[in-house]
Order: structure tokens, then sequence, then C-alpha cells
């Protein structure tokens, strides 16, 4: 009998048209690219770690370890010589795209889906190809926000299927995001250090926070434990959700922000979803200054139901919106606070909606067809089949 997470799994995949003779998947990422994103991205700390633990398992075991980020794309593999040609023979190199909506059902791809680790063996693979192999894969979280940044994941022939494999990937993966935060700590102390003698002299409300927006320590009111930055961030002044009005200044392993007593925050006004290019992007413009910021998938859709719903939706509204299941509130709750941390007070809730005086503006691809290629929630799939709009222009509606 199948498993419950294996059917939902496959209906999932035959509902983004994955094809079972394994002929759809995306093109394979540059090795230019694919070492930018683990330069530039948060796995690579956590890389060392899994290596150090896992790969000899995978070698001794004939097995091959995998690390992919958020989108499923292959950043990094190790392991025995002859599984990795194996492995190469059906695309499974680095740049590939494993997520359920580019290969079908595989540990990889339904554990970004669910956010937990899974284990897929044999024939519950989707694509025929995969159906000698076994996999067994957990989540990496990113360990101050909890953010999901990709997946740990220990594949080999069926025949070597062991049944420890889930959780020995989950307590690798515990392990690595356990040292990462021990990392995180020892830096945010010294940031700390740093900063006592510059918040003594400050007179108003301030904070010190870390290059990923921790903080480090605060003064003048209760600050939040962390802060959005934007991806590029400059001294000077600028809008900050959450926060407001701020002028920022550098310090060594951070920054100091400083809040705007002077003058009150204008609202803002004008909210403008991109979905044109190859990663959604937000971009929120008011009178007092603009930030941006690249969206997960996941957010992409709740922001794009929003914009659809200007009198706003409930949990379970929002959860038949993505998942096509009303019951699904709990993620819908939890996924919505996520957002709030990124895109701040131009949202609202009791219902789900932008806040007043804020307008929206959709950015769709000339082809509807091509929005959001990994999505499978339903209010993805109905604005696939509206008209075609000029690329780069506000959909209508």
């Amino acid at each position: 009998m199948t498993r419950p997470l294996i059917d939902a799994s496959w209906r999932r995949v035959a509902a983004a048209g994955v094809d079972r003779g394994g002929t759809t998947a995306p093109a394979v990422l540059s090795g230019a690219e694919v070492a930018r994103r683990v330069a530039a991205g948060p796995l690579g700390p956590m890389i060392p770690v899994l290596r150090e633990r896992l790969e000899p398992v995978a070698r001794a075991c004939g097995q091959l370890l995998v690390v992919t980020d958020v989108d499923g794309r292959v950043l990094w593999q190790a392991g025995a010589p002859e599984i990795r040609r194996s492995a190469d023979a059906l695309g499974f190199v680095p740049g590939a795209a494993w997520g359920e909506q580019s290969v079908g059902t595989n540990a990889i791809g339904t554990c970004l889906v669910l956010g937990a680790p899974v284990g897929v063996h044999g024939d519950e693979h989707f694509v025929d190809g995969h159906q000698r192999w076994t996999c067994a894969a957990a989540p990496l979280r990113d360990p101050v926000g909890g953010e999901l940044l990709g997946v740990v994941d220990l594949s080999g022939p069926a025949r070597r299927a062991h049944p420890g494999s889930v959780a020995l990937v989950a307590a690798v993966a515990a392990l690595a995001e356990h040292e990462l935060r021990a990392t995180h700590d020892r830096s945010l102390e010294q940031l700390r250090r740093v900063a006592a003698p510059v918040l003594a002299r400050v007179g108003g409300r301030a904070l010190v926070v870390g290059p990923d927006g921790a903080t480090a320590a605060v003064t003048g009111f209760s600050g939040p434990a962390r802060v959005h930055l934007p991806e590029t961030l400059d001294a000077g002044r600028l809008l900050l959700p959450a926060l407001g009005l701020c002028r920022v200044e550098p310090l060594p392993g951070g920054w100091l922000v400083r809040l705007d007593d002077d003058r009150r925050e204008a609202p803002a006004t004008r909210l403008t979803l991109d979905l044109t290019g190859d990663r959604p992007r937000l971009r929120v413009q008011a009178s007092s200054g603009d930030w941006q910021d690249v969206l997960g998938l996941r957010h992409a859709e709740i922001l794009l139901a929003l914009a659809r719903a200007p009198r706003g939706r409930s949990a379970a509204e929002l959860a038949d919106d993505l998942f096509a299941d009303p019951t699904r509130t709990v993620t819908v709750r939890a996924e919505v606070s996520r957002l709030r941390r990124t895109a701040g007070p131009v949202l609202a809730t009791r219902p789900y909606r932008l806040a007043e005086g804020v307008s929206a503006h959709v950015l769709l691809p000339a082809d509807p067809a091509t929005l959001l290629p990994g999505s499978v929630a339903p209010v993805v799939a109905r604005e696939r089949l509206s008209p075609p709009t000029r690329a780069g222009g506000p959909a209508p509606g």
C-alpha cells in the first residue's frame, strides 16, 4: 500500500506535468553559477560539517552525498566513484534541479515540500528511471531564523537501502545547524563587545545587528530579535521593514541602526511583486524611502493571492489558494508570520490582506504558462490561464 506522503507527492507532480520518462528537467546551471551560490549562499558554512560526518558513510556504503539549495539545485556532492558515475547518467549532477516539479517524487524534492526528513525507496519515485534508487533527505534550516535553506541527502542503489538512513541524515543536519549556531553566537558576542561603547554614546532608539540582521545589542526600546536587511545595504537613511525610517552606519562585523525619532514614517504606498525573472522579487516604495528583496516560492504565492484579493483572505481561504486544502491553516499562519519579517508593515491580518493605503502591482512574464514554474498552487494555476500580457507589465485586475 502506498504511503500517504508518497500518494500526495505523486498527485502534486502529476498536476505539475512532470514526465515519467524523465525528459522534462530544466537546464543544469553552469559550474560558475553553482560556485557562486555556494560562496554567496547560507549553506557554504554547513558543507564542511556534512562532509566530515557523512562522506565517509557515503563512500563506505556506495552512496552519494548531496547538498541542495532551497530551490532543489544540487550545490555539492561526494561519494563512491561508481555511484557518482551512475548519478551522472541520470543527470543527478551539480547544478541540476531536483525538486518535485522538476524530476518528480524523490527524497530531496519531497523534503523541500514537507520541510521534514523523508525517505523515498525504489518504485516510490515518480520517474521510471529513478526507481532503481533509494534516497534519504533532511532539511537544513537557518539556526537563527528557522528558514528552510536546503536539503542534505544520501542516495544510492535501492538494494543498499538501510532503515536508519533517514535518522542518520536528520541527526547530521541537526549537528550542522548546531555548529553553525555556535559560530553565529560567537560572532554576535564579539559584535556586542564592539557595540557597547558605541551604544553608550547614542541618544534615542538604536540597535546593533550582524550581517544577517540578528540583533546583538539594543538601547532605548525593546528591539526585535532580528531585522530583515535588504540584499544590498549601504550607510545612510533607508526604510526597514518593521522599524520604519532609519539611519544605518557600518560597524566592524555589523551595523548600527538608529531609528528616526524626529519624523514619522510615511506609509508604504506601492508594492510591486515582480514575477518576470528567475526569482520572484518584492519592491516596496514610499515617500520616505524604498526597499526590495528576493522572495521564496511560497511567499511569492502568498503575495500573489493577497494582491488578487483586495478584501483579504482568511487562513482557510489562503490555504485553499496555496494547497487546495482549506484545513492547512497552521502552515499558512506560520508562512505568513515568516513573510511579515520581510514585508513588515505592508501586510495586515484578520483577515490577511495588504495594509490600508498600499497599492499592489503584479508584473507577470509575457507567457503566463511560465509563471513561477516550480509552483503547483491553485492561485498560480489560475493566473497561468489569464490572457497573455506584455512582459514586465502589470496583470489586469
